[in-house]
């Protein structure tokens, strides 16, 4: 049995599981998940499939993307930036993360034909389908 460790605490995984049962004057706390999930929309008709990733504040230069074999990868690294002394920043509320995003795209697709545009802040890409995969109706005799 492993053991958590939360604040200088020690729990064992018996503890979590009946840290109500007893009440007792320590005040437990869960672990945050600390992985951050970039706003991404993956959406497919009968034309193909499509992908809307944020990128607020990032331009068409700063973004790479990359297709190998069937895997689809856009990514963005943050590069680090020096404070200007004379800059005092009061509130910083537009987060700039890097991120590395990929995806095994289906053979239906073909994702060598993949469209990118960039308009006020979204990535939109297209990967059509492949024309023999579209649905064809079939007569019965």
């Amino acid at each position: 049995m492993g053991t958590i460790f939360l604040q200088n605490k020690h729990f064992s995984p018996f503890d979590i599981l009946v840290k109500n049962f007893f009440q007792t004057e320590e005040q437990f706390q869960t672990p945050t998940n600390r992985i951050i999930n970039h706003p991404v929309d993956v959406y497919e008709d009968s034309d193909g499939l499509y992908f809307d990733i944020a990128c607020t504040g990032l331009t068409k230069k700063q973004i790479d993307i990359k297709v190998e074999d069937d895997i689809l990868r856009v990514s963005y690294t943050k590069k680090d930036e020096k404070d200007d002394e004379d800059r005092h920043v009061h509130h910083s509320g537009i987060a700039k993360r890097s991120f590395n995003l990929g995806w095994k795209i289906a053979r239906r697709f073909e994702l060598p034909k993949i469209e990118a545009s960039m308009k006020d802040g979204l990535l939109k890409l297209f990967i059509p389908l492949q024309p023999e995969s579209k649905p064809k109706a079939v007569s019965i005799k």
